[in-house]
């Protein structure tokens, strides 16, 4: 293989250039392509969370990765957010067979056991097919300033549920998601989500400067994006943060937040004054006027407190979350 295209790949990789890998390889006739391609086409397309194109590019290879501790590893993270746990499972093993003790294989061994302990167990409580549960029903130790025992801030239709609801993250999954985003969550963001982790909530508008807003006076938001990636509008989800921003062309200046109604807007933490692990402020972006970005307040806890209602009634967030 060519040395200077292998230190592009390398290079392109640091620095999360990922479209340019895939550009590149696919570029190359496929019967040209050796195993260190494939296996640089593959992590690219995992890293762009096109999950399925790259299982089926270490499929391609799998002969010659048969014993290659890090072939076992990417197919099995493939598998995994595939939520192919079996598969994954299998994978991970090998992996570990073939080097063992590396950490990052034995936690996703973890988090495996444990979503099949979640499922079989699930599976033994007999209820009607058509319960939804509230996340407010898991019992969670109370966060400082979020009292957990009312829903009236969360919009808990059975659709919203099912669309947008994760269960409570761990700490672990939420640093999970943090180094995937490259940004570390506020923590009045990730102890909300500790007890209700994403959803649409009653109180969907903030009140902004109609000068500042294009004559607006409110922005309007559909949802908070929840932590995890197992729901498709959750942070590291396949419709999440990451691919609003690398297919929307939104400013690589954070984490999305909150969808809105209209396809081109988004709120957004916007990291560019505090640094990737500081507080973010909060913003709103709007691409169909040049992605221009409206701020709306110093940190998350100041938006969320003030989110109102079609009644331009704020939540009561002390007995609300």
């Amino acid at each position: 293989m060519d040395d200077e295209l292998l230190e592009r790949l390398e290079a392109w990789h640091e620095q999360d250039e990922y479209e340019e890998i895939v550009d590149a390889i696919t570029q190359i006739p496929e019967d040209e392509r050796d195993y260190v391609l494939v296996n640089h086409l593959g992590r690219a397309l995992s890293n762009m969370e096109r999950y399925q194109e790259a299982m089926e590019q270490f499929l391609s290879v799998a002969e010659e990765g048969e014993n290659d501790p890090l072939w076992h590893y990417r197919i099995g993270l493939a598998y995994y957010y595939l939520e192919q746990y079996e598969n994954a499972r299998v994978a991970f093993e090998a992996s570990d067979r073939l080097e063992p003790g590396d950490e990052d294989t034995q936690e996703f061994l973890e988090w495996i056991r444990n979503k099949t302990t979640e499922e079989l167990t699930e599976e033994s409580v007999e209820e009607p097919v058509d319960t939804v549960h509230s996340v407010t029903e898991i019992t969670i130790e109370p966060v400082p300033g979020i009292h957990p025992e009312s829903t009236g801030f969360w919009n808990d239709s059975p659709a919203n549920v099912d669309q947008y609801v994760l269960s409570p993250p761990t700490d672990e999954q939420i640093e999970a998601v943090e180094e995937q985003l490259v940004f570390k969550l506020p923590t009045f963001y990730t102890n909300m989500m500790k007890l209700h982790n994403g959803g649409v909530p009653h109180y969907r508008y903030f009140p902004v400067s109609q000068a500042e807003n294009g004559g607006k006076i409110h922005i309007e938001i559909s949802n908070i994006l929840g932590v995890g990636r197992e729901k498709a509008h959750s942070l590291c989800g396949s419709a999440g943060s990451r691919v609003m921003v690398e297919q929307g062309g939104y400013p690589e200046i954070g984490v999305v937040l909150c969808e809105c109604p209209s396809d081109s807007e988004v709120v957004m933490l916007d990291y560019r004054e505090s640094g990737n692990a500081g507080e973010p402020e909060v913003v709103h972006v709007n691409k169909a006027e040049g992605y221009k970005i409206t701020w709306l307040a110093p940190d998350v806890a100041t938006f969320i407190q003030g989110l109102v209602n079609e009644e331009n009634q704020p939540a009561n967030l002390e007995g609300s979350l």
